[in-house]
């Protein structure tokens, strides 16, 4: 099978709404098919990496590429899911990046995973059903050990109004308390998204105010 590809851009190609690229890599030339979102800045490139997952069927292969190896885990474990194929999954992928894709699969987030094209309710709803647990439970790896997917990206907590010293001082402090990292940072959004937000120097304040939603009745 191949995994991995590193070789020159050769063509463009697109072919009944899907498109790739022909990567030449020893002499011979093979067709991946990305996303369309990929192909841009690819396109400035005369030397392409790519992480691959191969589709062999009776009729032929299929290569699917991808320019980092999150995305291409992510498709994987999405293929898996029954009436998930790699058409549907590459749209997916397509409608949004792959932490904007795990959050809305966790989060049960049916309007947002239905703008992707041919993903209807009923698949919306057993992606979410089927890989929530899974999905949440790799925001806690480490993204060093480069075995999948993390969602430690914490790039969203960067615009939270909260100073860098205070942050660092409520996730460790929730996180003794038995919270899990993704629950942290829905309750720190929500936090800075309500009416009275805490003064960004005050952790105090942003402890309290985030166990307050954590403990919340449920709905």
């Amino acid at each position: 099978m191949i995994g991995w590809l590193h070789g020159e851009r050769i063509e463009h190609w697109s072919q009944g709404g899907r498109q790739g690229l022909v990567i030449a890599c020893a002499g011979v030339g093979y067709e991946v098919q990305l996303a369309s979102r990929y192909l841009q800045p690819l396109s400035i490139e005369t030397i392409c990496t790519l992480w691959i997952h191969q589709v062999q069927r009776d009729d032929g292969s299929s290569l699917f590429g991808f320019p980092d190896r999150r995305e291409r885990d992510l498709f994987r474990v999405l293929i898996g899911v029954n009436g998930v194929g790699p058409q549907m999954a590459l749209a997916l992928l397509e409608c949004c990046r792959a932490e904007e894709l795990i959050e809305a699969i966790i989060d049960g987030d049916l309007r947002r995973l239905t703008q992707a094209q041919g993903v209807g309710k009923r698949t919306a709803e057993r992606l979410a059903v089927e890989l929530r647990d899974r999905l949440g439970a790799w925001s806690t790896q480490p993204e060093s050990d480069g075995s999948g997917l993390s969602l430690v990206d914490r790039s969203d907590l960067k615009e939270l109004p909260i100073q860098p010293d205070p942050l660092r001082d409520l996730q460790l402090t929730l996180g003794a308390l038995g919270y899990e990292d993704l629950e942290i940072r829905r309750a720190m959004r929500a936090v800075a998204a309500g009416g009275e937000v805490p003064p960004s120097d005050d952790g105090d304040a942003w402890l309290r105010s985030s166990l307050q939603w954590l403990n919340r009745p449920s709905s």
